[in-house]
């Protein structure tokens, strides 16, 4: 045997003593740094295991599924334009009050003053667009902080969508009568007891283009250097500024695309629809494995951790728990969510 094989160098040695002192608990923490969607998907599993135990076959029947699948679709859409903002380390409280503000602009304009409905969901479109332009404007060029300016636009949004629609709910019957093509996300295939909606599949749809977006294109990888470490991103030639002027930009208009997909749910146009989308948005993000602190995530952990909040509310209100106990539960949810995110994130440190 030669000296090199018996006697390996100091630093291979160090190498590979440090290696082998590796706990069990450090390799489960580098392997779900690495694949951070694991945990969304354990979590859902036991939800799912949980409440057929607790609730029993009432929870696995198909209606009750493809009710839940209608439930998250808000969330989910949401979800994915608050996925694309959180990546870059940024945060959009606003979220919920541009698709609100979408909304009532569609439906004025439709039913109230006879704009033909495709042209007033552009419109609509439109308007989420401008809403995340402005949010992403004040962030890059004014360099304002995401917290603060989208908590102020919050506000802004939500006066400006009260004093537009008067306060007024516009009747889903109206909806139906003037500016059916608002309503065709209600659209539904009925297969067996399950109910399949336009709206479910309009955002799986959104959900495939925003996973292309991110995983197949420069934009995507720009997207993760910039959350990852802007000031390198930025010597690497990347234009930061342009990326989250984007992000901002493109997450308005999803906001929009969710307030066709609310009007097909709800069926009216109420400025008072859709008030927890804020929460749930950031819910479903957090809990899908998106880290708060930007470079790490994915849009099928958003998916799936949208739905981890709704088999978690379906589940406790078919056990027959109080809607107070079922805000507290998903509000354990997120702590604990973050409280790993925290754990996860040391790896890197």
């Amino acid at each position: 045997m030669s000296s090199s094989q018996a006697n390996p160098t100091g630093a291979d040695a160090v190498a590979q003593f440090a290696e082998e002192r590796r706990s069990p608990l450090r390799r489960l923490q580098h392997i779900l740094h690495q694949y951070p969607t694991i945990v969304p998907f354990v979590v859902l599993g036991v939800g799912l295991l949980a409440f057929s135990l607790i609730v029993g076959n009432r929870f696995f029947q198909p209606f009750n599924l493809s009710l839940i699948m209608q439930q998250v679709t808000i969330i989910a859409i949401i979800g994915i334009a608050q996925t694309l903002v959180i990546l870059t380390a940024g945060i959009d409280l606003s979220v919920g009050a541009i698709m609100i503000l979408a909304t009532v602009v569609m439906g004025r304009l439709a039913v109230s003053m006879g704009v033909p409905a495709e042209l007033a969901f552009l419109i609509g479109i439109a308007v989420g667009l401008g809403c995340g332009v402005l949010n992403g404007l004040l962030i890059t060029y004014i360099k304002l902080p995401p917290f603060i300016v989208t908590l102020g636009t919050w506000s802004i949004f939500g006066a400006t969508f009260l004093w537009y629609s008067g306060s007024q709910t516009i009747r889903s019957q109206e909806v139906a009568a003037e500016a059916p093509f608002l309503q065709l996300t209600a659209t539904a295939i009925q297969w067996g007891g399950a109910r399949l909606t336009f709206g479910t599949v309009f955002t799986l749809i959104v959900a495939a283009a925003a996973w292309y977006l991110l995983n197949r294109t420069a934009f995507g990888r720009h997207v993760y250097a910039t959350g990852d470490d802007p000031e390198a991103a930025r010597l690497s030639g990347i234009d930061t500024r342009r990326v989250l002027l984007a992000v901002y930009s493109l997450a308005g208009a999803i906001c929009a695309l969710g307030a066709w997909v609310l009007i097909g749910r709800v069926g009216a146009i109420s400025p008072t629809s859709g008030g927890t989308a804020n929460l749930d948005s950031i819910t479903a993000v957090v809990i899908g494995g998106t880290s708060l602190f930007g470079g790490r995530g994915s849009i099928v952990g958003t998916l799936i951790g949208a739905l981890i909040v709704g088999v978690f509310r379906n589940g406790l209100a078919l056990s027959g728990l109080d809607a107070l106990w079922q805000e507290f539960a998903v509000g354990i949810l997120i702590i604990v969510a973050v409280g790993l995110d925290q754990w996860i994130r040391k790896v890197s440190a």
